[in-house]
Order: structure tokens, then sequence, then C-alpha cells
């Protein structure tokens, strides 16, 4: 028994032995103190190349290139404060059997009146007196006013506006006319109830373009009946979207294989040609013609409803030309069948929203087409046939472009430019603020120097536009102004920026930084920990001695 105790405990001290002698053998020598700072130079080497080499280099190549805008400044023109517009039209009044001191006497007065009677501040008509002797340079007087009032001894007050100029005759009985003591005048209450009604649609049209815009409340027009704003709704939705130039295409489709012919070009020189050139300072027109035989249309019951107006153009079928050169088409269509409209001639509500008279409607933003009735044996349309069919497609050519319903041609259509510098120069001003707001939201989004370049003409351009509301010249600045507005916003490489999350950055980046950082982060952080270890030993050898 004693024996097999004395052996147990030989066995146990030999593998105590054993153990600390493995043990001992296993532990690794002691660094050397080079070879530890050579490491540590090795690692700080690699981290200042990848902070003072790799980080700049790609901060360089990956940073967003973002011009400076002038955000506050396209925020106030989209927010009405740049601009307040305002409309000055000068009134030409000739007053040639008056004398000097009762014409201006009466002027006076009527501009009281008008100032009194108009709610609108951004629309002033401001008269002017003509000197005598001017009857012969009307046509200056015309160019340089908005209107030319003429004043004419009668029996009773009554007011005439010229169906092909901008002048309006008003006679008045000369016992009317008001003495220099006067504060008040029938006869120039009259005048201005004259003028207030020749300009109440070009004033209800702008009103209404103020108050669908982002203005402040102390900019927007006040007294726009919900009726009236329904009914310029519904006209500006109908209305083509401005273009500098239109491109006119005249169809003629037949069910059959006649007529084969048509005088066009004649027709369209005679009735259409001269408010195309009348129209020519607003917009330029190109035109081209087609015929086709044998179109049968999408509808073919012989009586068309409101329901069939919508659907009766086979576009499938009907070689309708496109756009060209980037210019809208607007479509005139007269087609040759023995269908009908079958509306009343006072029913002008189709739930489509087309307007229908008894052989024609007309299809918002997009044109016209009419039925023209023709015996069978017809081989050729002439000229005189094609009469009713250009005057209705020039009138609705004026609607289309949104010229004003009421007054004269010649001031419809300088109604129509002023109404087109208002549009235009909203419309620039908008889209200012919806860049600007959009750099604001998307930070990391790039904005090239031919952003910059854009928003800096567009605001020299409304800025001129502005500041010549009211005359031709502000239709070219406004005109520039949207076109360059748009041309910024829709920017390539802006747009092909806006759906790009940054996800989708953090899955480019992680393959490739993931390999290279895991290392270099690893053996950072084992190194500082081998150096707070060697630390922490010194420290305690350091302790040791001194108690020692």
């Amino acid at each position: 028994m004693a024996e097999t105790t004395t052996d147990s405990v030989l066995v146990t001290e030999s593998v105590a032995k054993y153990d600390g002698a493995e043990t001992a053998r296993k532990q690794p020598p002691p660094e050397k103190p080079a070879d530890v700072r050579r490491r540590s130079l090795v690692i700080v080497s690699f981290w200042l190349i990848v902070l003072c080499l790799g980080l700049p280099i790609w901060w360089q190549t990956t940073t967003i290139y973002r011009a400076k805008l002038p955000l506050d400044d396209m925020l106030d023109w989209a927010e009405g404060r740049a601009c307040r517009p305002v409309f000055p039209l000068r009134i030409s009044v000739e007053a040639n059997d008056l004398q000097q001191q009762e014409a201006q006497n009466l002027l006076r007065l009527t501009q009281h009146a008008l100032d009194d009677l108009n709610d609108f501040s951004g629309h002033h008509l401001r008269l002017q007196l003509s000197p005598p002797g001017r009857q012969n340079e009307s046509a200056e007087i015309e160019d340089t006013s908005a209107l030319t009032i003429r004043l004419l001894p009668g029996d009773s007050p009554a007011s005439a506006l010229h169906p092909y100029s901008s002048i309006l005759d008003i006679t008045y009985p000369p016992n009317s006319v008001p003495t220099q003591t006067s504060s008040s005048s029938a006869l120039a209450t009259y005048i201005a109830g004259q003028l207030r009604s020749t300009f109440a649609e070009e004033q209800a049209i702008i009103s209404y373009l103020l108050s669908t815009t982002s203005f402040s409340n102390e900019q927007r027009p006040q007294g726009l009946t919900p009726e009236a704003a329904e009914s310029l709704a519904k006209r500006t939705t109908r209305s083509l979207k401005y273009s500098p130039t239109y491109h006119l295409t005249f169809s003629l489709f037949t069910g059959g294989h006649q007529p084969s012919s048509w005088d066009i070009e004649a027709a369209v020189d005679e009735f259409m040609r001269p408010v195309l050139d009348v129209l020519t300072p607003i917009h330029n027109f190109t035109i081209d013609t087609q015929i086709q035989l044998y179109a049968a249309p999408s509808v073919q019951s012989q009586v068309l409803n409101k329901e069939d107006l919508s659907s009766f153009v086979n576009a499938a079928e009907w070689p309708l030309s496109p756009s060209i050169g980037g210019a809208p088409t607007v479509n005139f269509i007269a087609y040759i069948g023995n269908q009908t409209i079958g509306l009343p001639p006072t029913d002008q509500d189709a739930s489509d929203g087309a307007l229908a008279t008894s052989q024609s409607w007309l299809v918002p933003q997009w044109g016209t087409v009419y039925l023209l009735p023709l015996p069978e044996d017809t081989t050729h349309v002439s000229v005189l046939t094609l009469k009713q069919p250009l005057l209705t497609f020039t009138s609705h050519l004026l609607s289309l472009l949104g010229t004003p319903q009421s007054g004269s041609l010649p001031l419809r259509l300088s109604t129509l430019s002023r109404i087109r510098s208002a549009d235009l120069l909203l419309r620039a001003s908008s889209t200012l603020g919806s860049l600007a707001r959009l750099s604001l939201a998307l930070p990391s989004i790039s904005i090239p120097s031919s952003v910059a370049d854009g928003v800096a003409k567009t605001m020299a351009h409304l800025r001129l536009a502005c500041d010549t509301l009211g005359t031709p010249e502000a239709l070219y600045h406004a005109r520039v102004a949207e076109q360059e507005a748009e041309r910024a916003f829709f920017e390539k490489s802006m747009v092909g920026q806006l759906y790009f999350p940054d996800e989708h950055k953090i899955a480019v980046y992680l393959p490739l930084l993931g390999p290279v950082g895991v290392p270099l982060v690893m053996g950072l952080l084992n190194e500082l920990k081998a150096w707070r270890k060697r630390r922490r030993e010194a420290l305690e050898k350091g302790k040791a001695k001194k108690d020692t």
C-alpha cells in the first residue's frame, strides 16, 4: 500500500514537470524593439497613405460638382417678390373738335373715373392726348398705343370699335363736354366704362394667370368670380402650350376614291394667310397638306352624337403628321362623307371637352375636324368649296392659340401678345422656384455650370421682361427666359441623378472597401492592444523594481 502511494506521487510530479516544460517551450521569444518599431511604422505608413493620399484622391474624383446658384433670388422670382407684373397700357385720345383746355380737362376726369373703376392694380390704362392734325398718322399711333379713341360730336353717346384696327370711335353731344370747374362728368364716366369693357377680358385673363401661381397674396388680384375662373380654366385647358413655331397640317380624308385633289394652297393663301401674317410677331407657322383615299373613320354611324366626337378620328390608320422639328402640330381635317353631327346648334358642351358646331368641332390642344358633304361624283374640291372650312379652321386656330374672343382682330392679337408675355414670365419664374427647391432637397445632385449660366440668363431676361411688360419687347424676353429656364431644369446630367439613392452608393462601395478596410482596421487594433500590453508590463516591472 505504501509503495502504491509513492508511485502515484512520482507520476504526478513527472506530469507536472512535463507540462511546465511544454509551456515553457511553447512561449515565443520576446520581440526585439527594432521589430516592434518596424511593424508599427508599417501600419502607420499604410494609414498615412490611406488618409493623406487615398482619401483626397477619392474625394476629388468622386465629389459631385455643384455650381453656385442664387437660390434666394430664384425663390423671390417664384414667389413674386422680385417682380410685380404691371401692364401700363397707353390709350391715345384724339379730340380734334375740342379746344385744348376742354380736352385736357375731359382726359383728367376720365382718368379719375378709370382709376376709381379699376380694382386690379396690375392693369393700368393711361390716357394721353394726341396733338391735333394727326389724322393721317393713325398707323403710327396704333403702333405706339394699345388703343386709339376718336371723340366725335354727335346726337347721343355711342361707341363703335373698328373691326380691323385698334380704334374706338365715341360720339358725344356737344353739351356734355365738362367745364373747367366740373368735378365729374357723365361723358368721362361713359368713356371710362367703354374702356373698361374693352379691356375687361384681358384683365380677367391676366387676373386668372396670377391667381394660379404661387405669388404672395398681396400680388393676387381680387374680385374674380368662380364662374369667370371656371370659364377661363376651360379656355386655358383648351389652348395649346405656347411655342414660337407651330406646324399646321391640312388633311383631306374621303371614304372613297374621290375627290382626289383640292385647291388647299390657294384656299390657305386667300382665307387664312392674312391672319397668319398678322400672327407673325407672336408665332411662326409651317404648313403641309395631304390627301388620303379610302379613309374610314372610327365611328361608322350616320349621325354623330357627343360620345362619337372624341373617337371619330381613326388615329391608328389615318396618317396624321407628327410634330416636325420639335414644333407642336395643329391638325385640320376635312372629311368628305355623308355623316352629320346630331347636336343642337346651341349645345356647346361636349362631355370630352370638344366644342361642336353644325359641321365641325374643335378638339382641345389638337385641332379641328370639319365634315364636308359633297356630291358623290365630285372629283376636285375648289377654293370656293373650301372657303367655309378654312374660315372655321382660322377661327379655331385663334381659339387654340388662346386669343381673346372679344374686340377687333388687331386688339385681340395685341392682347394675346401681352397675355403670352405674362404667361411665359410666370412659367419661367415658377421653373426657377422648382429648380431652387430641387437643389435644396437633393444636396447630392450635381449642378453643372451650364445650369448656373441658364439661371443667370433666365433672371436677366425676366428682369427685362418685367420692366417692359405691355410692349412687344416683353414677349421676346419672356420667351427667352422660359426657354433658358426649361433647359436648365431639364439638364441631362441632373435628371440622371434624380433616382440614384444613397443605398446604391453603399452597395457599390462595400465590396471595394471591405477587403481593404478590414485588414487595416484589424491590424491597427492588434497593434494598439500590443502597445497597451507592453505599456502595462513596463509599468508592472517599474513598480516591482521600485518595491524591491
